[in-house]
Order: structure tokens, then C-alpha cells, then sequence
């Protein structure tokens, strides 16, 4: 690879890692009252979407975990990461699979918005070691059905957009 596409893709890593993290400040600013803490609408996970389906699941996963830990370090804090991680996590290994079966986006994002929401009660269950985390989890399947279906919507039509500038370029 010469020069510079190093550059552009470096550069184009930059650009989706500063969309997460704004998404993910955005995030902080809104307040979800369902008694859960740390509930989020999965803003930042529309860039791993968008990225998942223009550039491929190996740039998304990058991606994704660079922005759990920033965001975590500028909005959080060291147990914050690791909740968010867990989430992150599940909701990559789901997405990419749901992605590689052709699912449309919307169902997509769902199935990561739930599945976030899932691996984040399954790390919470090891640190309480208490099974009633789990009676949040059909509140969070609604919440997140919803969320993810708005984010998958407006990640659909971002993809459409950016499917015009040729992105992939820059990545490959």
C-alpha cells in the first residue's frame, strides 16, 4: 500500500472515529427516564453500522472498539468501558452475522441494539451476582427494538448517501 492510501485510510479511521464520539457525547446529553442507568438511544452505533456495511466488518469492529474506549475515557469512566465493551461486543459478533444473512439494516440494527442491551446485563450479572438483572432485560428489548429500528433507519439512508462517495476507497 503506498503512502498515500495509508494516509486516506488513516484518515478516513479518524473521520468515523470523530462521528462516534461526537454521537457519543450527543448521547450523554439525552436523558432516557426508564430508571435503568446508563440507558442510551445507540447514536454511535449507527457509525459502526454505516461503517459495517460501506467499508466491511473488520474496519466496524475497529471502529467500535476505539470508540467505546475514547468515549469511555472522555465521558466515563474504567467501569463504564468495560459495561460498554461487553455490550459492544455481543452487538458486532450479532450484527455481522445478521449483516453476512442479509438482513436489511433496520433488523440489523435491532438485533444490535438488543443485543447490546444483553451483553451488558450478562457482564452485569457476573459483577452482582444476582440473576434480577435480568428482569430489566424486556423493557430493554422494547427500548432497544425501538431505538434500533430509528437508528437503522437513518443508518440506511446515510449508506445510501455515502455509497455515492465512494468510500470503500479509502479503506482499501
Amino acid at each position: 500500500m503506498n503512502r498515500q492510501k495509508k494516509i486516506k485510510k488513516i484518515v478516513s479511521y479518524g473521520i468515523f472515529i470523530s462521528f462516534a464520539l461526537v454521537a457519543s457525547y450527543i448521547e450523554t446529553l439525552i436523558t432516557i427516564p426508564l430508571g435503568i442507568p446508563g440507558a442510551k438511544i445507540g447514536l454511535a452505533n449507527g457509525v459502526t453500522i454505516v461503517m459495517l456495511c460501506l467499508v466491511g466488518w473488520k474496519e466496524a469492529s475497529i471502529l467500535s472498539i476505539f470508540r467505546v474506549v475514547l468515549a469511555g475515557i472522555l465521558f466515563g469512566n474504567l467501569f463504564a468501558i468495560t459495561y460498554s465493551l461487553s455490550g459492544a461486543i455481543l452487538s458486532l459478533i450479532f450484527m455481522i452475522a445478521f449483516k453476512k444473512m442479509k438482513f436489511n439494516l433496520v433488523t440489523v440494527s435491532i438485533i444490535g441494539g438488543v443485543t447490546h442491551n444483553l451483553g451488558q446485563l450478562v457482564f452485569a450479572f457476573f459483577v452482582v451476582e444476582n440473576g434480577k438483572v435480568f428482569l430489566y432485560f424486556p423493557i430493554l428489548v422494547l427500548v432497544g427494538s425501538i431505538a434500533g429500528a430509528c437508528i437503522g433507519i437513518l443508518s440506511s439512508i446515510l449508506v445510501k448517501r455515502l455509497n455515492q462517495l465512494e468510500i470503500r476507497e479509502n479503506f482499501v
